[in-house]
């Protein structure tokens, strides 16, 4: 095949026809672009443009089965799907791709889940439920837990493809006796959206924390439960949000409702009128109702047994944090600070919470040291004490939010035994921003160990194949991110050097940025220091290199309250926000406002303060935690691909596509299979599409298999290009490629010769219909010419006859008039000669 990629600056790559034969040592390619243009392309030896892959295989359903396996033609494949065939999702061996439409889609109603369930994995389009089922089908027949991975950048579609995986389970599964658990477990969609996702820049509906839901499942395999576990929750988005972006939307939904006669105790009123609703200036989205969506919220708490006083509960908590977001904090000279005991929002703040309003105004702008010898009470600076109050902010909704978790977890418990779970996965994907901080570390360390669990399977499912197959195994050199892991979480790494610096009294981010310099710059190939900046650092990460800037990485990691404010809360009367606080919380029912004495959950608290676990190490844990669950399941895929930045219905961006699937392991998972024996065909498959090259004596022999061996061994002649296995041939890059041109110049040769044959047909039909025509045509004009040969002697001797007639006719008719003429004159005479006669006679 001529056709070839070279890179292109917009387009990222574009097609060019080799116009002349390229030989070794040239320094030019001479090809001619898709728009006509000639261009002379300097190439390297080395590395030759990549071919385009013949035009039968474009489009295809799985991205391995493309012969040449490379950037652009995985590229190419995902815009035709996309924007020629408006098909959004695509195999890539394991993996699911999923392209965000932007755009209802009508593929997903009941009828389409009957329509998948039940099916293998190949034998329709690629689907979000083909995933879902082949998860479902495992776990039925081989009794292993599974897990469905999701993942993707900020507006990708994670969530809505983990809302479908669930809802599709819950379908498939549904049995009478327990038909409201299934609706439980999707009623818990619609609350962790509400209290955990946003409105950023890149998505109206962004999950800000990482959520893996197990679907428990009974011996029958139907649903019986489920139980959640939620990863770093962005606080920080509590109290401060960037231009355009939103809080949490469970704020938006109530000061939508603020006048609903239930609400008014709350004393709210429109978002425009909070700080820590309207700071990025944008408090509606377009196209969403909130007070429709906190309908929907309440509906959903409701039906999962948390009844009206649970509800108002967890109203009040969220309403006294945005009056406290509104609490003015005056500075009194430059070292001081204060808080009016009148301060309107500070006193509804108390009365929610049930506080000592004079205790919250004085610890909100001073605070307690406790030394050996004594205690000193310091004042706070304004910035300080605003630090100090949105602290307690994220604190109290941190809080608030894992009791919700925690009372959906109780609504979703099952009596009796789990026999198997699937897991959902959804967790934010890499991240880089023009500024990264503390909270894009964390996404992108939970995404090197993803992506290292995922080069691991992969490793591990193509060597299985080769081993069920029987084809001699060669290592394939893939990518372990081991290294830059080793950089974050090791003895002494980032993460470890960040703990302790957050122990020493005076510790300081640039103190730690230094100690970073000091231990990684030109020590360790992954770690850089920029060269314009003292107040960041690069780490190269799998998918791209990202620069973090220092500041607020100990004040995220330590996320501290002052004790005093934590004691204050304690002393509250409303039986919520004391239990949040307390050393041994109690457990409320989900059903009533009682509390029952027992512990909800164990909360291990050390007698030392600075022994306390770090947001960081609590991070570590449980990603360590999440990384044992996969790895004990059999995990499946879904990558989601989001095809632009302006939320564009069937637009694509090749630019930020390629970038995606870079960082995603999708290209790594292609480089991989490319490396040894990327495409695969079963032998029936190989022996219905080839067979056209077999001779009649090869087709005489009545094994398959021997006659797709037999064939193969003629037309390729290397034999390393291909290995047989038990039930596929295995062809190197490029083999499936070089049959499609044999077999397309057979059946060119072929359809030449039939269209000779047709051709001559033809052309022998038109000339016997053209002589016949002619014959009839000759047939009739010489009639015609001996019927005009005799009429007109005839006509000669009726014309002369008519003028004969026509003579004697006229004379005869002249004469008989003439005697007329010549009778009237002779009367006329005679009367006038009679008249004048007697007039003479009378006269004389």
């Amino acid at each position: 095949y001529n056709r070839v990629w070279i890179p292109d600056n917009e387009e990222v790559w574009q097609s060019a026809e080799i116009t002349e034969n390229y030989k070794a040592g040239d320094r030019f390619l001479h090809v001619q672009l898709e728009d006509g243009t000639e261009l002379n392309y300097p190439v390297d030896p080395a590395a030759l443009p990549p071919l385009r892959n013949p035009d039968i295989l474009v489009g295809e359903n799985d991205l391995t089965a493309l012969s040449y396996l490379h950037e652009p033609a995985v590229l190419h494949n995902l815009k035709v799907r996309f924007v020629e065939s408006k098909l959004i999702y695509t195999y890539s061996g394991i993996i699911l791709v999923a392209v965000n439409p932007y755009k209802q889609l009508p593929i997903y109603g009941d009828a389409i889940i009957h329509a998948y369930s039940g099916q293998n994995m190949g034998d329709m389009d690629p689907h979000i439920f083909a995933v879902a089922e082949e998860a479902y089908k495992q776990m039925a027949r081989n009794n292993k837990n599974q897990s469905i991975i999701v993942s993707g950048e900020s507006g990708a579609g994670k969530t809505v493809s983990a809302r479908y995986t669930m809802r599709y389970f819950a379908t498939v599964s549904k049995s009478s006796s327990n038909a409201n658990v299934e609706d439980k477990v999707l009623a818990s969609n619609p609350i962790t959206e509400a209290v955990g996702n946003a409105k950023t820049t890149r998505n109206d509906n962004s999950s800000r924390f990482g959520k893996y839901t197990e679907i428990s499942f009974d011996q029958s395999y139907q649903i019986i439960g489920a139980n959640m576990r939620t990863y770093l929750l962005e606080k920080s988005r509590v109290v401060f949000q960037s231009e355009n972006e939103r809080n949490y939307h469970i704020f938006y939904q109530l000061c939508a409702s603020a006048m609903q006669p239930e609400f008014k105790h709350l004393k709210l009123g429109s978002a425009e009128e909070f700080n820590y609703t309207r700071m990025g200036g944008s408090t509606v989205i377009e196209g969403v109702d909130d007070r429709a969506n906190m309908v929907e919220t309440q509906k959903t708490f409701a039906l999962l047994g948390l009844k009206g006083d649970f509800q108002m509960d967890v109203f009040k908590m969220l309403a006294a944090i945005l009056h406290l977001g509104n609490v003015e904090i005056t500075a009194v000279g430059d070292e001081r600070s204060a808080i009016s005991l009148e301060d309107k929002h500070l006193n509804i703040f108390c009365e929610l919470l049930d506080l000592n309003c004079d205790k919250m105004s004085q610890w909100l702008c001073h605070r307690k040291i406790i030394t050996t010898s004594e205690t000193v009470i310091k004042p706070m600076t304004r910035a300080q004490a605003v630090n100090a109050r949105d602290a307690l902010a994220k604190k109290i909704y941190s809080h608030l939010f894992d009791f919700i978790v925690e009372r959906i977890n109780q609504a979703l418990q099952f009596p009796g035994k789990q026999h198997t779970f699937i897991g959902v996965l959804d967790i934010y994907g890499f991240e880089t921003f023009d500024v990264n901080s503390f909270e894009q570390f964390c996404i992108n360390y939970a995404n090197e160990k993803l992506q290292q669990q995922f080069n691991l399977h992969v490793f591990k499912l193509e060597q299985e194949e080769y081993m069920k197959e029987d084809i001699p195994w060669t290592l394939i050199d893939f990518y372990d991110n081991q290294p830059v892991i080793d950089l974050i979480e090791a003895k002494m790494g980032i993460l470890e050097l960040l703990d302790e610096e957050c122990l020493l009294p005076h510790g300081t981010d640039d103190n730690w940025l230094q100690k970073l310099y000091n231990n990684f710059v030109n020590k360790n190939a992954l770690f850089e220091k920029p060269r314009m900046s003292n107040t960041s650092f690069i780490i190269q990460h799998f998918a791209d290199k990202v620069e973090y800037k220092c500041e607020g990485f100990l004040e995220k990691n330590r996320d501290t309250v002052h004790e005093i404010l934590i004691d204050i809360l304690k002393e509250s009367k409303f039986h919520l926000c004391a239990n949040f606080f307390q050393d041994n919380p109690v457990s409320i029912s989900p059903f009533s406002s009682t509390i029952n004495i027992k512990s909800a959950r164990p909360v291990l608290k050390s007698p030392n303060k600075q022994l306390r676990m770090t947001v960081g190490s609590k991070f570590r844990s449980s990603l360590s935690l999440l990384m044992v669950t996969l790895n004990a399941t059999t995990p499946h895929y879904v990558r989601c691909i989001k095809p632009n930045d302006e939320k564009l219905p069937f637009e694509f961006d090749s630019k930020r596509v390629a970038q995606q699937l870079r960082a995603c392991g999708v290209l790594e998972t292609i480089r991989i299979s490319a490396q040894s024996y990327p495409s695969r065909w079963t032998y029936i498959e190989f022996f219905s599409r080839y067979s056209i090259l077999m001779t009649q004596q090869e087709l005489s022999t009545n094994d398959k298999k021997q006659i797709c061996k037999i064939v193969l061994q003629r037309l390729i002649q290397d034999h390393n290009q291909y290995q047989f296995g038990r039930t596929k041939i295995f062809f190197r890059a490029g083999q499936v490629a070089y049959l499609e041109k044999l077999r397309s110049d057979k059946l060119r040769h072929a359809c030449i010769t039939v269209q000779k044959s047709v051709r001559g047909w033809l052309q022998r039909k038109k000339f016997l219909r053209i002589k016949q025509a002619a014959i009839i045509i000759q047939q009739y004009f010489r009639g015609q010419r001996t019927v005009r040969q005799a009429v007109t002697a005839r006509t000669l001797k009726q014309t002369w006859a008519a003028i004969t007639i026509q003579k004697y006719c006229r004379g005869y008719l002249v004469r008989r008039l003439c005697q007329l003429i010549h009778v009237a004159a002779v009367t006329i005479q005679a009367y006038i000669r009679g008249f004048l006669a007697r007039k003479k006679y009378r006269k004389v």
